[in-house]
C-alpha cells in the first residue's frame, strides 16, 4: 500500500484528506507543519505528499526545498493543496519540485484526478455490471 504524508496546520483539512486518501487505498501519515513533515520523512519517505503552503514553523515551500535535498527526497510525488492561487506561487512550487497543484477546497474527485496525473493512481477501468 502506498503512503501519503498530509502536511497542513488545519486538523480539519488533515481529517478530510485522510478520509479521501484512505478511500483511495493510501496509508496516511499526518504532520501539522513543515518541520514535523521533515521529521516524518526522515523516519520513512512517503510515496506522496499532499502539502499546504501557509503553515507556522516551516511553510510548505520551505518543506519542499528541504525534502528535495534529502536522500530519497526526489521520490515522493508532491501535490500542493492550498488557497494560494497566484501564478507566481504556482510557478515557484513547480520550479522547486512540486509535481502538481490543487486549490482548496478540494474533494475526492480532484485529489484522485491529480494523483492519477502524477502516476500515483491507476486510471479507473470501467467494470461491467
Amino acid at each position: 500500500m502506498k503512503t501519503c504524508l498530509v502536511v497542513d496546520d488545519s486538523s480539519v483539512v488533515r481529517k478530510i484528506a485522510r478520509r479521501i486518501l484512505e478511500g483511495l487505498a493510501f496509508t496516511v501519515i499526518e504532520a501539522e507543519d513543515g518541520a514535523k513533515a521533515v521529521e516524518a520523512c526522515k523516519v520513512a519517505m512517503p510515496d506522496a505528499v499532499l502539502l499546504d503552503w501557509n503553515m507556522p514553523v516551516m511553510d510548505g515551500f520551505e518543506f519542499l526545498i528541504e525534502l528535495r535535498r534529502m536522500p530519497g527526497g526526489d521520490v515522493p510525488k508532491v501535490v500542493f493543496c492550498t488557497t494560494e492561487n497566484g501564478i507566481d506561487h504556482i510557478s515557484r512550487a513547480l520550479n522547486a519540485g512540486a509535481n502538481e497543484y490543487i486549490m482548496k477546497p478540494f474533494d475526492k474527485d480532484i485529489v484522485a484526478a491529480k494523483f492519477q496525473e502524477v502516476g500515483l493512481l491507476a486510471l479507473d477501468v470501467p467494470t461491467e455490471a
